[in-house]
């Protein structure tokens, strides 16, 4: 089953390192996406359990999730290198 699909991604993509590549994006997007759904997570969690920090809390929260969105941005700019290399 395995190299069945894999046999299929290599004829749609033309060569391995572009399917890494591919793959690769795919997953630093959805651990960005996780990173930051568990940040929002907590922040909600935090600011009701002691709201007269919510300001301190929400700052720290959008400085954290724009770092982990560079992140993820600099590993699919990777991925894309790779793949062109």
């Amino acid at each position: 089953m395995f190299a069945m699909l894999f046999s299929m991604l290599l004829e749609a993509t033309g060569s391995v390192s572009v399917m890494g590549a591919a793959i690769g994006a795919g997953l630093a997007a959805i651990g960005a996406g996780l990173g930051i759904g568990k940040i929002g997570g907590s922040a909600m969690e935090g600011i009701a359990r002691q709201p007269e920090a919510a300001g301190r809390i929400q700052t720290a929260m959008l400085i954290i999730a724009a770092l982990i969105e560079a992140v993820a941005l600099f590993a699919a700019v990777i991925c894309l290198l790779v793949a062109t290399a």
